[in-house]
């Protein structure tokens, strides 16, 4: 089953063949004039140098050979040699009818799949997520889904920061802080012989009635600011840290209880806004694999010493690389940095972590394709990882991808901040968006006859939709001015517009069923239907371009579109007040055909529809 597009573009192309033009000119793409066409192709241009011809002689052969073809109305010549063509009632018919019995509604699987691991979000132990994880987190699940309803095998990974020095600060603040905790860690001192593990379950089970995630909270900035000016206070955290890498078992003990109390709160947080891990694997996963990886680089050659550190080289001599800088600009700069494997004072870094999560990835999932949902201001980074994996053949460099993004920012052009200046966490700014919603929900009148509990779930729903859809509907290497009041509009190119276009096709549905009125097959006949019947039929074409681009704002601009051609039809076209039985079930059976569609697309982007407003 192809979508009309295909359809057409392996007809022109057979046409080129025929006359000698190469078959590869017959491209076919949704005309940029709707108003003359529904598809066009400009090859014949292309094709005349080559063949020595006027465009509009070949554009005029072309015409000829597929004269008659059962998919077009009409197939003209306009200006230099463009083909403009419009498809026939017959094949758009036949094409709604297919999406209307596909489970996919329209959209292929792609050939051959792959296996792909998606890393996005990256939230830490004792931090809060902030609005700054909000992008990361919204592209991040799209793009798994996307790949994963292509057919791929994807496993969304959190890669939870639980491991470094922000642990050896929270060890020692929590020892200094609570009497009980520098007790337990002075006692298990000699654990764990004799240390059973239901001794283990007690003791975690106790340290959650003396630490809870507002103790990490707190805790955690305080310690961090005052190691910047308390030499002495930074160097019992440095010696926590290196002890609880070493294996310090009170400490490991410690160490569970706060990934245990973050990730629980997090886990809900990711859940209330429509985000699931497959894995939590955090960068103390990747530690144990350090001194065998290390070990590894050196006996391959790849590492050498730099002013005491140890670091990979990742490019040649002399190899430079161009930079595209903020004004759009571009400029040569010396190839990236070696990447820093050793300090000179003996530690993992950073970047080591990273190369050694690569290793662990493909030993244990072996992917084809890992993509880094990650700011765009970490390029440079992923860029001497992925060399350095590839030149110690961890992964294919073409394996490794990073898809940045821009910021969401204030009104004043730079990232977002509270009024006060400070990081707005993003539990704070969920709340903003529900409370919005309620009050916009109020204000349309909707949502009077649901019961308080299914109107909170409705604002929720709206809320996630609008906080969604504004991200996603902007392409992910942009930034964007985050404006609360627009995003939660029922008007215009909205989250919240598109539930509600959903809401009122259920609603059309539900009718239809309590008057037991039956879909049928579906006809084209008015301009309205064929609009809505033309844009089912793109949902595959949307699809691939947020697949190959790794860009969920393809399927935002169809599903937005989509819905508005459909409001247009609603208006134009009437559904259960149709003048006769087959049409009346011909309508109905293309509103529940565009519902389809456009809750899976919705889904694809995170989003959840409600069943009434």
């Amino acid at each position: 089953m192809s979508d009309l597009k295909r359809t057409l573009g392996d007809a022109v192309a057979a046409a080129f063949a025929e006359i000698g033009i190469p078959a590869e000119l017959g491209r076919v793409t949704p005309s940029d004039r709707p108003d003359l066409a529904d598809f066009q192709c400009n090859g014949a241009l292309a094709g005349a140098k080559a063949a020595r011809k006027p465009p509009r002689e070949i554009a005029q052969a072309v015409v000829e050979k597929l004269s008659g073809h059962p998919a077009l109305a009409s197939i003209e010549i306009a200006g230099l040699g463009f083909i403009n063509m419009r498809a026939s009632a017959q094949a758009l018919a036949q094409r709604a009818n297919e999406i209307a019995a596909d489970p996919r509604k329209g959209a292929a699987e792609v050939e051959p799949p792959r296996r792909v691991i998606v890393d996005y979000a990256g939230p830490n132990v004792a931090k809060p997520m902030h609005v700054g994880h909000l992008r990361a987190s919204i592209i991040g699940e799209a793009v798994k889904r996307i790949y994963r309803f292509r057919g791929d095998t994807v496993l969304g990974d959190a890669h939870f920061g639980d491991w470094g020095f922000q642990m050896g600060l929270l060890i020692t603040a929590a020892m200094d802080e609570i009497p009980f905790v520098r007790a337990l860690m002075e006692r298990l001192v000699e654990a764990p012989r004799g240390f059973s593990a239901e001794d283990e379950r007690r003791v975690l089970a106790e340290l959650e009635g003396y630490i809870t995630l507002a103790d990490l909270d707190r805790m955690y900035p305080q310690a961090a600011a005052r190691a910047k000016t308390d030499e002495a206070y930074r160097d019992r955290a440095r010696k926590a840290t290196a002890e609880l890498q070493n294996g310090r078992f009170g400490y490991r003990l410690l160490w569970r209880h706060f990934v245990i109390v973050s990730r629980v709160a997090l886990e809900r947080e990711f859940h209330a806004l429509g985000v699931d891990f497959d894995l939590w694997k955090g960068e103390s996963d990747a530690d144990p694999l350090i001194p065998g990886m290390v070990a590894e680089l050196e006996a391959k050659g790849l590492l050498v010493e730099d002013q005491g550190a140890r670091v990979v080289h990742v490019a040649g001599p002399g190899e430079t690389r161009k930079k595209k800088l903020d004004d759009g600009s571009v400029v040569v700069v010396p190839s990236p940095d070696p990447l820093l494997v050793v300090s000179s004072e003996g530690s993992a870094m950073y970047g080591t972590t990273d190369l050694a999560t690569i290793l662990d990835r493909r030993r244990t999932f072996d992917p084809d394709l890992i993509l880094y949902c990650v700011d765009q201001r970490q390029a440079e980074h992923f860029e001497q990882v992925f060399r350095a994996a590839a030149l110690a053949g961890y992964a294919d460099r073409k394996g490794l991808e990073h898809i940045g993004f821009g910021t969401m920012n204030g009104p004043d052009g730079k990232p977002f901040k509270t009024r006060e200046g400070g990081v707005l966490k993003l539990h704070d700014l969920i709340e903003m968006a529900r409370d919005k919603a309620r009050e916009r929900l109020r204000e349309a009148g909707l949502g009077a006859e649901l019961s308080d509990e299914e109107f909170q779930e409705t604002a929720h729903k709206v809320a996630v939709a609008a906080l969604k859809f504004a991200d996603l509907s902007n392409y992910r290497g942009t930034s964007y001015v985050f404006d609360l009041d627009r995003f939660t509009t029922f008007e215009g190119k909205t989250g919240p517009y598109l539930l509600y276009q959903a809401v009122r096709i259920k609603s059309v549905l539900r009718r239809a069923e309590s008057e037991k009125v039956q879909p049928g097959r579906i006809t084209v006949r008015e301009p309205a239907e064929r609009d809505l019947v033309l844009l089912l039929d793109a949902f595959d074409a949307a699809l691939t371009e947020a697949y190959d681009k790794k860009a969920p704002n393809f399927v935002a601009e169809h599903v937005y579109k989509l819905a508005q051609a459909f409001s247009k039809f609603y208006a134009a076209c009437p559904i259960m007040g149709a003048e006769d039985e087959t049409l009346r079930a011909s309508r109905l059976r293309l509103a529940r055909a565009t519902l389809d569609q456009l809750e899976l697309g919705l889904d694809l982007l995170g989003i959840e529809t409600p069943d009434r407003m």
